[in-house]
């Protein structure tokens, strides 16, 4: 996810139980720090002491025990605002199971999250090809993994992930995949798109982080690779014939993209 400029989280957030389904939702508990683009951004989504956020949150969000787990450990870590948002998660394992998905990408796998979240919903002999270039943060997650039993369904790539593609694609596995999910470095977004766009069957969903990047898509520095890497893609994504797209506007974005 983005490392964006941080807010400190009220302790009163933890109090309650049901107010501990806020504190997850953000990625963080009480005293923690948490990216701003949760709430109250340009983007128009709901404000940070919103009820109506609260009231969504309490109403929605069924995170399996061992998910919690790992949300907990990631929020413990110095980078643990790098998590997707539980919800988002939540949306993600959804339409893997609603279009019945056996083979998974995901660019960017952190704690690995997530990747628990994804094979939580796959079949027995369901996969996720999990790219990342740091061994040390999946570390985290992998026990967690083996304790939900789905350590087998999680295939993790140590290695830039534009080089596991290409070895997908050169291995034959062209339109085998029938779900991907980008949450890598934002300069390679595009990258990342054709390849998956290979690799994913029509039908197939490929969904893509960070969308607004905080906001900064609006008006993007001449400085900010990150911010015009990810508005050309935004741009070119609304003209791309080969999909069809929803932007929502959930954590820092997400746009879904339907293979034709």
């Amino acid at each position: 996810d983005s490392d964006m400029p941080l807010l400190s989280v009220p302790k009163e957030v933890a109090v309650g139980t049901a107010m501990l389904g806020v504190a997850f939702a953000t990625g963080m508990l009480a005293g923690k720090r948490y990216p701003s683009f949760f709430f109250g951004t340009p983007s128009g989504m709901i404000g940070k002491n919103s009820p109506l956020r609260q009231y969504i949150l309490d109403h929605s969000l069924r995170e399996h025990p061992i998910l919690k787990k790992l949300h907990l450990l990631t929020a413990d870590h110095p980078w643990g605002r790098m998590m997707v948002s539980c919800e988002q998660a939540q949306l993600m394992a959804n339409l893997v199971k609603l279009i019945k998905a056996k083979k998974v990408l995901e660019i960017g796998v952190f704690t690995g999250y997530n990747a628990l979240n994804m094979a939580l919903v796959l079949p027995d002999n369901g996969r996720v090809i999990a790219c990342d270039i740091n061994e040390d943060y999946a570390k985290i997650g992998r026990p967690l993994w083996k304790e939900a039993g789905v350590e087998h369904k999680i295939d993790l790539r140590i290695k830039p992930a534009i080089q596991t593609l290409d070895e997908l694609l050169a291995s034959g596995e062209a339109e085998t995949f029938d779900f991907a999910f980008i949450d890598a470095d934002k300069e390679s977004y595009n990258e990342y798109y054709e390849k998956c766009l290979r690799l994913i069957k029509k039908g197939g969903i490929i969904a893509i982080d960070n969308v607004f990047w905080n906001g900064k898509v609006l008006k993007p520095r001449k400085d900010d690779l990150a911010a015009q890497s990810i508005h050309r893609l935004n741009e070119k994504l609304l003209r791309d014939a080969r999909v069809n797209i929803s932007m929502l506007p959930m954590g820092d974005g997400v746009t879904l993209a339907f293979k034709l």
